[in-house]
């Protein structure tokens, strides 16, 4: 007989079924049932979950209506109204889901959240009509909705009306896109089948817990129909951040905190959308004049703006922005290392920030693909501005890039496409976007980030159809001609200023940005919050229309 704690009714002593060794019972629960060894997160049951993510006392349990029980009478071995009994019995829950509204670090929220032993998860009438209602819950309240997914797949027992709680459930979600609701998946290990293949996948964040596996098809499903051995990895959380799929992979003690970071920042536009009175104050010593800032020479221009040293997009973040939560992924094809996007507080105030990510050495550089963006890294960026758009969060861009990446592969996945999507998107994004050329401003791929309302620079910074070396190599036929020709695309902060392309340069320090990389970040901050306060509190109409007559403008005498 196995010895028990008689006050949790824990094993004494269990053994992890990640590296099979021994571990106590109480410490295992204690840490949330991941183990101390080898970091393997075993299953956690609906209650627990439940109790590791809300505030202790808060939930309050969600109705949904009656549903048909054994709506096909059916029977394999066993009547399926036995298995249903057995599985209350077993489990002491009345379904695959619990459904609550709850708080969480404060937050309103509303949670559904599934349990693996009740039947593998299953989706049935019952589990769709329970994720509906709470979906329900969340609109008529405009509370997020927070799901924790584990299952095998649709109820087969339930037969087609099983499959219909997938379009039901999809369509209760669409209802939440269009009220401005925040919707997250947390995955848990499994997610298969029509859990996967329905809501799972259509929230606006998705974090897989550590060690999760997701898709459509379980590995035993694939390996016997294509006789083939499945690849290391396949299927895992790992293998999905990588494919673009999930936005994170989080530990179990993290995914409490990151969740408490997105839900504050959903009600910051709830509330009213309020900037820090001393954000008007706040105006840096932007230039707004070309006759104010000095004569450059441009190549040398061209040379400081590529200076690896300058602060890149995750710099900026790491100085400006307090609880920076990085998403990834297009939700396609994969995730582009070239472009980074994520949502963080800026003196308190929640905001997207996608921008080119270069690197400081030549292993990051090259990483990081020198910061130009793949189809992948394009469609990510959307991904994010709908996200804010929707949430009604500012966006922030921070523009460094030779260009937009050109290769077979990029063209293969759209690269053209990509960029006009962006471009189309931007024009009519319903909330403040501010742009930053903070280093290289390359061609589609720079603007692709850049048809904002306001559109600074940096004082070295570079703006341009085309690089000098390319503009060389195709009107001067000599590579060699690149600065010559850097001087004849009047590519510098000087000349866009004059030809109003942007509206304001932020002087860098003595020496470039990247002599005080620290000091550049708090300029390009105030700069910020100063022209934020500005577009804070306009209308979204009036903010996409000035966006277009601003742009609509160019290059008419």
């Amino acid at each position: 007989m196995t010895a028990v704690c008689p006050a949790t009714d824990t094993p004494a002593w269990i053994r992890c079924p990640g590296c099979q060794d021994p571990v106590y019972g109480e410490h295992h629960r204690r840490r949330l049932r991941v183990c101390a060894g080898c970091g393997h997160h075993d299953r956690l049951g609906a209650r627990e979950r439940l109790e590791q993510l809300l505030d202790r006392g808060t939930p309050s349990a969600l109705t949904a209506a009656p549903t048909l029980t054994d709506p096909l009478d059916f029977t394999d071995t066993r009547p399926y109204s036995v298995r249903l009994e057995q599985a209350r019995q077993g489990t002491g829950l009345a379904e695959a889901v619990m459904c609550v509204s709850a708080s969480l670090k404060g937050r309103p929220v509303v949670a559904a959240v599934m349990d693996f032993a009740f039947m593998g998860g299953s989706l049935g009438c019952a589990v769709g009509e329970r994720i509906t209602a709470a979906a329900e819950h969340a609109l008529s309240t405009r509370r997020p909705l927070v799901m924790v997914t584990a299952s095998g797949g649709a109820r087969m027992q339930e037969g087609a009306l099983a499959l219909m709680q997938m379009a039901k459930t999809a369509q209760a979600l669409a209802d939440l896109d269009d009220a401005g609701v925040l919707t997250v998946t947390v995955v848990t290990d499994p997610t298969y089948g029509g859990v996967a293949a329905s809501y799972a996948t259509l929230a606006d964040v998705i974090l897989a817990e550590a060690g999760a596996h997701m898709g459509f098809a379980g590995p035993r499903v694939i390996a016997g129909t294509i006789g083939q051995r499945l690849p290391d990895g396949f299927q895992t959380a790992e293998t999905l951040l990588a494919g673009g799929l999930v936005d994170g992979v989080r530990r179990r003690t993290e995914l409490r905190p990151s969740l408490a970071h997105l839900l504050a920042a959903a009600a910051w536009a709830r509330d009213g959308r309020h900037v820090p009175h001393s954000w008007q104050d706040d105006a840096p010593p932007l230039v707004r004049h070309p006759g104010e800032l000095p004569e450059r020479d441009p190549w040398q221009t061209v040379a400081l703006a590529r200076d690896p040293g300058r602060p890149t997009t995750l710099d900026y973040a790491c100085h400006l922005l307090e609880d920076f939560q990085e998403l990834h992924g297009d939700r396609m094809s994969g995730d582009c290392p070239a472009i980074a996007g994520g949502i963080g507080r800026l003196d308190g105030v929640p905001v997207m920030l996608i921008g080119h990510q270069k690197g400081h050495d030549t292993r990051e550089l090259v990483a990081r693909g020198f910061g130009m963006g793949s189809p992948a890294g394009f469609r990510k960026a959307a991904r994010l501005m709908r996200l804010a758009g929707k949430l009604g969060l500012p966006v922030v861009t921070l523009v460094d890039t030779p260009g937009a990446c050109a290769g077979v592969e990029a063209e293969q996945g759209g690269q053209a496409h990509a960029i006009a999507g962006n471009l189309r998107l931007l024009s009519a994004l319903p909330v403040p976007v501010v742009a930053v050329v903070t280093g290289e401003g390359g061609s589609g791929g720079a603007l692709a980030l850049a048809v904002a309302d306001r559109v600074l620079a940096l004082g070295n910074a570079v703006y341009s159809v085309i690089s000098p070396e390319g503009c060389a190599s195709i009107l001067w036929r000599d590579p060699a001609a690149a600065p010559r020709a850097a001087g004849a695309l009047r590519l510098t902060a000087r000349d866009l200023l004059g030809q109003g392309v942007i509206d304001a340069v932020v002087p860098e320090p003595d020496g470039g940005a990247h002599r005080d990389p620290a000091l550049t970040a708090r300029r390009v901050g105030r700069a910020l919050t100063a022209t934020l306060h500005e577009l804070a509190r306009a209308d979204p109409a009036d903010l996409v229309a000035a966006r277009r007559r601003r742009f609509r403008r160019f290059g008419v005498a």
